[in-house]
Protein backbone atom coordinates (compact mmCIF):
# COMPACT_ATOMS: atom_id res chain seq x y z
CA UNK A 1 0.00 0.00 0.00
CA UNK A 2 0.85 3.61 -0.51
CA UNK A 3 -0.10 4.94 2.72
CA UNK A 4 3.04 4.55 4.62
CA UNK A 5 5.15 6.74 1.78
CA UNK A 6 2.40 9.68 2.01
CA UNK A 7 3.07 9.50 5.81
CA UNK A 8 6.45 9.86 5.56
CA UNK A 9 5.45 12.94 3.02
CA UNK A 10 3.19 14.68 5.57
CA UNK A 11 5.76 13.92 8.53
CA UNK A 12 8.90 15.65 6.83
CA UNK A 13 7.80 18.82 8.74
CA UNK A 14 5.96 20.04 11.07
CA UNK A 15 2.45 20.70 11.14
CA UNK A 16 0.22 22.95 12.77
CA UNK A 17 -3.91 23.29 12.86
CA UNK A 18 -3.78 25.86 10.27
CA UNK A 19 -1.75 23.82 8.02
CA UNK A 20 -4.23 21.23 7.99
CA UNK A 21 -5.84 19.36 5.99
CA UNK A 22 -3.07 18.07 3.55
CA UNK A 23 -4.30 15.91 0.94
CA UNK A 24 -1.77 13.96 -0.55
CA UNK A 25 -2.96 11.63 -4.12
CA UNK A 26 -1.07 9.72 -6.67
CA UNK A 27 -2.04 6.87 -9.10
CA UNK A 28 0.55 3.67 -7.11
CA UNK A 29 1.26 0.19 -8.30
CA UNK A 30 -0.24 -2.16 -5.24
CA UNK A 31 -0.79 -5.68 -5.10
CA UNK A 32 -2.42 -8.48 -3.42
CA UNK A 33 -2.02 -12.65 -2.66
CA UNK A 34 -5.31 -13.73 -4.34
CA UNK A 35 -5.19 -16.92 -4.85
CA UNK A 36 -5.46 -18.74 -8.20
CA UNK A 37 -9.15 -19.57 -7.90
CA UNK A 38 -10.17 -15.89 -7.41
CA UNK A 39 -8.33 -14.01 -10.13
CA UNK A 40 -11.23 -13.04 -12.55
CA UNK A 41 -9.99 -11.05 -15.50
CA UNK A 42 -9.66 -7.62 -15.18
CA UNK A 43 -11.85 -7.69 -12.22
CA UNK A 44 -9.80 -9.38 -9.70
CA UNK A 45 -5.75 -8.89 -10.58
CA UNK A 46 -2.71 -9.55 -8.23
CA UNK A 47 -0.85 -6.21 -9.46
CA UNK A 48 -2.98 -3.21 -10.07
CA UNK A 49 -3.14 0.65 -9.98
CA UNK A 50 -5.29 2.39 -8.28
CA UNK A 51 -6.09 5.90 -7.99
CA UNK A 52 -5.07 6.65 -3.90
CA UNK A 53 -5.18 9.73 -1.52
CA UNK A 54 -5.20 10.30 2.04
CA UNK A 55 -6.23 13.38 3.54
CA UNK A 56 -4.72 14.13 7.17
CA UNK A 57 -6.72 16.85 8.88
CA UNK A 58 -8.52 18.08 12.39
CA UNK A 59 -11.46 16.27 13.96
CA UNK A 60 -13.60 19.74 13.33
CA UNK A 61 -12.90 19.06 9.60
CA UNK A 62 -13.33 15.76 8.99
CA UNK A 63 -16.78 16.01 7.74
CA UNK A 64 -16.87 18.28 5.11
CA UNK A 65 -13.27 16.22 3.91
CA UNK A 66 -15.91 12.56 3.83
CA UNK A 67 -18.40 15.39 2.30
CA UNK A 68 -15.57 16.75 -0.75
CA UNK A 69 -15.20 13.22 -1.30
CA UNK A 70 -18.50 12.18 -1.89
CA UNK A 71 -18.85 15.24 -4.33
CA UNK A 72 -15.92 14.14 -6.31
CA UNK A 73 -17.31 10.56 -6.18
CA UNK A 74 -20.45 11.64 -7.88
CA UNK A 75 -18.91 13.55 -10.34
CA UNK A 76 -16.41 11.75 -11.77
CA UNK A 77 -18.93 8.43 -11.05
CA UNK A 78 -21.78 10.56 -12.83
CA UNK A 79 -19.28 11.28 -16.08
CA UNK A 80 -18.99 7.75 -17.54
CA UNK A 81 -22.58 7.51 -16.93
CA UNK A 82 -22.80 5.36 -13.51
CA UNK A 83 -26.20 6.51 -12.09
CA UNK A 84 -27.15 3.71 -10.37
CA UNK A 85 -24.89 2.45 -7.52
CA UNK A 86 -24.54 0.88 -4.09
CA UNK A 87 -23.41 2.94 -1.02
CA UNK A 88 -22.72 0.84 1.99
CA UNK A 89 -21.34 2.17 5.36
CA UNK A 90 -19.31 -0.27 7.16
CA UNK A 91 -19.01 0.01 10.61
CA UNK A 92 -18.08 -2.09 13.38
CA UNK A 93 -19.14 -5.04 15.72
CA UNK A 94 -21.05 -3.42 18.57
CA UNK A 95 -20.92 -7.16 20.57
CA UNK A 96 -17.14 -7.15 19.54
CA UNK A 97 -15.64 -3.86 20.09
CA UNK A 98 -12.06 -5.11 21.64
CA UNK A 99 -10.70 -6.27 17.96
CA UNK A 100 -11.07 -2.41 16.82
CA UNK A 101 -8.58 -0.02 17.42
CA UNK A 102 -9.67 3.75 18.77
CA UNK A 103 -12.17 4.37 21.21
CA UNK A 104 -16.13 4.49 21.47
CA UNK A 105 -15.99 8.29 21.18
CA UNK A 106 -13.58 8.37 18.71
CA UNK A 107 -15.68 5.53 16.83
CA UNK A 108 -19.15 7.32 17.27
CA UNK A 109 -17.90 11.19 15.90
CA UNK A 110 -15.88 9.05 12.92
CA UNK A 111 -19.77 7.70 11.96
CA UNK A 112 -21.67 10.55 12.52
CA UNK A 113 -19.83 12.22 10.63
CA UNK A 114 -19.66 9.40 7.69
CA UNK A 115 -23.40 9.75 8.20
CA UNK A 116 -23.84 13.62 8.31
CA UNK A 117 -21.54 13.73 4.94
CA UNK A 118 -23.69 10.61 3.41
CA UNK A 119 -26.87 12.42 3.97
CA UNK A 120 -26.25 16.31 2.85
CA UNK A 121 -25.65 14.62 -0.11
CA UNK A 122 -28.86 12.46 -0.33
CA UNK A 123 -26.99 9.03 -0.93
CA UNK A 124 -29.36 5.78 0.02
CA UNK A 125 -27.29 3.84 2.06
CA UNK A 126 -27.13 0.38 3.86
CA UNK A 127 -25.56 0.42 7.23
CA UNK A 128 -23.48 -2.85 7.57
CA UNK A 129 -22.64 -3.85 10.51
CA UNK A 130 -19.37 -5.48 11.79
CA UNK A 131 -17.84 -4.87 8.10
CA UNK A 132 -15.41 -2.08 8.95
CA UNK A 133 -11.99 -3.00 8.83
CA UNK A 134 -10.34 -3.20 12.81
CA UNK A 135 -8.70 0.79 11.67
CA UNK A 136 -11.87 2.51 11.56
CA UNK A 137 -15.70 2.58 9.83
CA UNK A 138 -15.59 3.49 5.96
CA UNK A 139 -18.03 4.20 2.80
CA UNK A 140 -18.15 1.90 0.03
CA UNK A 141 -19.33 2.76 -3.05
CA UNK A 142 -20.24 -0.73 -5.41
CA UNK A 143 -20.85 -0.17 -9.16
CA UNK A 144 -23.46 -2.63 -10.79
CA UNK A 145 -22.42 -4.08 -14.19
CA UNK A 146 -24.51 -4.97 -17.23
CA UNK A 147 -25.83 -8.15 -15.28
CA UNK A 148 -26.32 -6.70 -12.35
CA UNK A 149 -23.13 -8.16 -10.45
CA UNK A 150 -21.88 -5.44 -7.81
CA UNK A 151 -18.17 -4.20 -7.66
CA UNK A 152 -16.18 -2.28 -5.43
CA UNK A 153 -14.90 1.25 -6.70
CA UNK A 154 -15.08 4.05 -4.67
CA UNK A 155 -14.13 3.76 -0.92
CA UNK A 156 -13.95 6.51 1.70
CA UNK A 157 -12.10 5.43 4.55
CA UNK A 158 -10.67 6.81 8.38
CA UNK A 159 -7.95 5.39 9.92
CA UNK A 160 -7.55 5.14 13.88
CA UNK A 161 -4.44 2.84 13.32
CA UNK A 162 -1.73 4.01 11.51
CA UNK A 163 -1.40 7.78 13.18
CA UNK A 164 -1.00 6.15 16.20
CA UNK A 165 1.58 4.18 15.01
CA UNK A 166 3.67 6.14 12.90
CA UNK A 167 3.40 9.20 15.23
CA UNK A 168 1.35 11.44 12.94
CA UNK A 169 0.46 14.12 14.95
CA UNK A 170 -0.64 18.14 14.24
CA UNK A 171 -0.19 21.30 17.04
CA UNK A 172 -3.50 22.41 18.21
CA UNK A 173 -4.51 26.22 18.54
CA UNK A 174 -3.67 25.55 22.39
CA UNK A 175 0.19 24.02 21.08
CA UNK A 176 -0.20 20.84 22.00
CA UNK A 177 0.21 18.04 19.89
CA UNK A 178 -2.50 15.77 18.85
CA UNK A 179 -3.26 12.82 16.66
CA UNK A 180 -4.53 13.72 13.31
CA UNK A 181 -7.54 12.38 11.45
CA UNK A 182 -6.57 10.24 8.59
CA UNK A 183 -8.72 9.42 5.68
CA UNK A 184 -8.24 6.99 3.04
CA UNK A 185 -9.97 7.27 -0.80
CA UNK A 186 -9.93 6.54 -3.90
CA UNK A 187 -12.48 7.38 -6.74
CA UNK A 188 -11.97 4.61 -9.37
CA UNK A 189 -10.51 1.87 -7.01
CA UNK A 190 -8.53 -0.44 -9.50
CA UNK A 191 -8.49 1.03 -12.45
CA UNK A 192 -8.04 -2.52 -14.29
CA UNK A 193 -11.26 -3.13 -12.52
CA UNK A 194 -12.86 0.00 -13.22
CA UNK A 195 -11.97 -0.65 -17.40
CA UNK A 196 -13.37 -4.12 -17.10
CA UNK A 197 -16.49 -2.27 -15.50
CA UNK A 198 -17.15 -0.01 -18.05
CA UNK A 199 -16.45 -2.68 -21.03
CA UNK A 200 -19.30 -4.82 -19.84
CA UNK A 201 -21.26 -1.51 -18.61
CA UNK A 202 -21.61 -0.61 -22.37
CA UNK A 203 -20.77 -3.95 -23.83
CA UNK A 204 -17.95 -2.81 -25.78
CA UNK A 205 -19.75 -0.51 -27.41
CA UNK A 206 -17.86 3.24 -26.44
CA UNK A 207 -19.60 6.67 -26.90
CA UNK A 208 -17.33 8.13 -29.16
CA UNK A 209 -15.51 10.32 -25.80
CA UNK A 210 -14.39 7.52 -24.37
CA UNK A 211 -13.64 5.00 -27.17
CA UNK A 212 -10.29 4.28 -27.87
CA UNK A 213 -10.26 4.39 -31.01
CA UNK A 214 -12.72 7.12 -31.89
CA UNK A 215 -12.68 7.53 -35.87
CA UNK A 216 -11.14 5.18 -38.63
CA UNK A 217 -10.87 6.41 -42.29
CA UNK A 218 -11.63 4.05 -44.64
CA UNK A 219 -10.17 4.19 -48.45
CA UNK A 220 -12.55 2.76 -50.84
CA UNK A 221 -9.75 1.73 -53.15
CA UNK A 222 -5.67 2.53 -53.38
CA UNK A 223 -6.17 5.37 -55.31
CA UNK A 224 -7.38 7.39 -52.12
CA UNK A 225 -4.87 6.49 -49.72
CA UNK A 226 -2.92 9.65 -49.77
CA UNK A 227 -6.25 11.42 -49.04
CA UNK A 228 -7.38 9.06 -46.34
CA UNK A 229 -3.79 9.60 -45.01
CA UNK A 230 -4.22 13.64 -45.06
CA UNK A 231 -7.54 13.30 -43.30
CA UNK A 232 -6.37 11.15 -40.22
CA UNK A 233 -3.83 13.79 -39.70
CA UNK A 234 -6.28 16.52 -39.73
CA UNK A 235 -7.93 14.33 -37.27
CA UNK A 236 -5.19 13.92 -35.15
CA UNK A 237 -4.09 17.59 -35.18
CA UNK A 238 -7.53 18.23 -33.88
CA UNK A 239 -6.69 15.57 -31.05
CA UNK A 240 -9.27 12.82 -32.13
CA UNK A 241 -7.98 9.44 -31.60
CA UNK A 242 -8.13 7.85 -35.48
CA UNK A 243 -6.80 5.27 -37.61
CA UNK A 244 -6.30 4.72 -41.20
CA UNK A 245 -7.12 1.79 -43.28
CA UNK A 246 -6.12 2.46 -46.13
CA UNK A 247 -5.62 -1.34 -46.83
CA UNK A 248 -6.22 -3.09 -50.81
CA UNK A 249 -9.90 -4.56 -49.28
CA UNK A 250 -12.82 -4.26 -50.51
CA UNK A 251 -14.28 -1.75 -48.68
CA UNK A 252 -17.16 -3.96 -47.67
CA UNK A 253 -14.76 -5.37 -45.57
CA UNK A 254 -13.37 -2.62 -44.05
CA UNK A 255 -16.91 -1.50 -42.94
CA UNK A 256 -17.93 -4.44 -41.46
CA UNK A 257 -14.26 -5.49 -39.47
CA UNK A 258 -14.83 -1.17 -38.33
CA UNK A 259 -18.90 -2.34 -37.17
CA UNK A 260 -17.41 -5.89 -35.75
CA UNK A 261 -14.77 -3.71 -33.27
CA UNK A 262 -17.79 -0.91 -32.71
CA UNK A 263 -15.53 1.74 -33.73
CA UNK A 264 -17.93 5.05 -33.40
CA UNK A 265 -17.27 7.00 -36.63
CA UNK A 266 -15.97 5.66 -40.08
CA UNK A 267 -15.33 8.69 -42.78
CA UNK A 268 -15.22 6.67 -46.29
CA UNK A 269 -13.15 8.59 -48.82
CA UNK A 270 -13.47 7.55 -52.66
CA UNK A 271 -13.11 9.22 -55.53
CA UNK A 272 -15.64 11.90 -55.24
CA UNK A 273 -15.22 12.42 -51.60
CA UNK A 274 -11.27 13.43 -53.15
CA UNK A 275 -12.49 15.84 -55.50
CA UNK A 276 -14.47 17.69 -53.06
CA UNK A 277 -12.81 17.41 -50.02
CA UNK A 278 -15.53 15.58 -48.34
CA UNK A 279 -16.10 12.26 -46.80
CA UNK A 280 -19.17 9.93 -46.44
CA UNK A 281 -20.06 9.53 -42.60
CA UNK A 282 -21.14 6.51 -40.99
CA UNK A 283 -21.86 6.11 -37.80
CA UNK A 284 -21.93 2.96 -35.25
CA UNK A 285 -25.06 0.96 -35.13
CA UNK A 286 -26.91 3.97 -37.07
CA UNK A 287 -25.38 3.66 -40.85
CA UNK A 288 -24.85 6.16 -43.56
CA UNK A 289 -24.68 9.65 -41.95
CA UNK A 290 -23.73 10.96 -45.64
CA UNK A 291 -21.62 13.29 -47.36
CA UNK A 292 -19.69 16.22 -44.97
CA UNK A 293 -16.82 18.48 -45.26
CA UNK A 294 -13.92 17.02 -43.16
CA UNK A 295 -13.63 20.39 -41.17
CA UNK A 296 -17.72 20.12 -40.36
CA UNK A 297 -17.18 16.45 -39.21
CA UNK A 298 -14.26 17.89 -36.61
CA UNK A 299 -16.40 19.96 -35.34
CA UNK A 300 -19.25 17.68 -34.63
CA UNK A 301 -16.78 15.08 -33.31
CA UNK A 302 -15.12 17.83 -30.81
CA UNK A 303 -18.74 18.77 -29.90
CA UNK A 304 -19.77 14.96 -29.21
CA UNK A 305 -16.38 14.56 -27.43
CA UNK A 306 -16.59 17.56 -25.39
CA UNK A 307 -20.46 16.95 -24.39
CA UNK A 308 -19.90 13.67 -23.73
CA UNK A 309 -22.44 11.98 -25.87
Amino acid sequence: MNCPMHILIYKRKTRGYRNLPVRLAELGTVYRAEKRGALHGLMRVRGFTQDDAHIFCTPGQLEDEVGSCIELVKEILGQFGFDDFKVELSVRDPQNKQKYAGTDEEWEAAEASLVNAIEKHDLQYTREEGEAVFYGPKIDVKLIDAIGRRWQASTIQFDFNLPRRFDVKYTDNEGADQYVYMVHRAIMGSLERFIGILTEHFAGNFPVWLAPEQVRVLSVSRQQADYADKVTEKLLEAGIRVECDSRNEKIGFKIREAEVLKVPWMLVVGGREVENNQVSVRVHQQGDKGIMMVDEVIKELLDAIANRS
